[in-house]
């Protein structure tokens, strides 16, 4: 269900805006020995842009990887989630303000370069609103059959969580999902029908508490201050189920589909369309619909086992 023994770590870049569950997704991405962090791109969402760069630098400089290039992108065109995670974006963890600076380069022309100059080589992982990878893929329309793979955390099957039909990612900029899903690539979809069985509830609270200072300071305090607007037991964390869907593709239940994203409702722009019954040839989607969740959180919080180690010098 993983990455086999001995196999290269995968390249991934994290196209994101932290946001606490992105801060759980760079964490797992620093300490899982099958992926390669080779950088992250930001785009604004759950907060403004100036706050989603400080917050990816201020958590790879706490995880001790400043060597990981971030790379400021877009202001998406509709609203925020800091209702859901703080003013910070960060929930109640407050880090150090970063010492570090991004990249001169803008993200669209960060992604471009480096997964151009290794074809087939860079997995692309997007937790955020979709901007930035509509520019590039607009910018560079042969990006689409340059990465090795691209999954996205956005977009649901079935219900949304802004409104009653669209997701958060999507909605914050839903032309550029559907220039997204339109750009001839296989879009891996973890949405929410999938990232609500991924819950971090009591139990895996209680593990977190075991990983030092990077639950202490970071996870922990993070999830306090994030208002869950799912419901039920524990706070989904969502941005992580893609990047684990990377190296653990066997803990989900992926269907293929259909997906196209509605612009023009009145009352549904955003959502994600998804018909599992269309044809072979007309399917641009892998849809995670089930997880296996006890085995998801063993997997996460074997990564960020690791992580916290590397931070301590372990």
């Amino acid at each position: 269900m993983s990455e086999p023994a001995g196999a290269a770590p995968r390249k991934v870049i994290l196209d994101c805006d932290p946001g606490i569950d992105d801060a759980f997704a760079i964490a797992f991405a620093c300490g899982h020995p099958g992926l390669e962090l080779c950088g992250v791109t930001t785009v604004a969402g759950n907060v403004g842009l100036d706050r989603t760069t400080s917050n990816a630098l201020a958590v790879l400089e706490f995880l001790g990887r400043a060597d990981v290039p971030v790379a400021a992108g877009s202001p998406a065109p509709f609203g925020d989630a800091r209702d859901v995670h703080g003013e910070s974006g960060l929930g109640a963890a407050r880090l150090p303000a970063p010492r570090g600076r991004p990249v001169g380069a803008h993200a669209v022309d960060f992604l471009i370069d480096r997964i151009t100059a290794a074809p087939g080589e860079v997995t692309l992982v997007a937790t955020g609103p979709l901007t930035n990878i509509a520019l590039a893929v607009r910018r560079h329309p042969p990006l689409a059959s340059q990465v090795a793979d691209f999954i996205i955390m956005g977009g649901s099957a079935g219900r949304g969580n802004v409104t009653p039909v669209a997701e958060f990612n999507i909605a914050c900029d839903p032309e550029a999902a559907a220039i997204v899903f339109g750009a001839g690539w296989r879009v891996t979809m973890a949405g929410l029908d999938v990232t609500h069985q991924a819950r971090a509830t009591a139990e895996v609270r209680d593990r977190l508490r075991a990983l030092g200072r990077l639950g202490d300071e970071l996870l922990l305090p993070g999830l306090r201050g994030y208002r869950s607007v799912a419901g039920g037991a524990g706070q989904p964390v969502h941005d992580v189920c893609a990047v684990a869907l990377v190296v653990a593709p066997g803990l989900f239940g992926c269907q293929p589909a259909r997906v196209e994203v509605e612009l023009q409702g009145r009352w549904t722009s955003g959502m994600t369309v998804t018909d599992f019954g269309a044809p072979a040839s007309a399917r641009n989607a892998l849809v995670a619909m089930s997880v296996d969740a006890p085995a998801f959180w063993d997997l996460v919080l074997g990564a960020l086992q690791r992580a916290a180690a590397a931070m301590d010098g372990g």
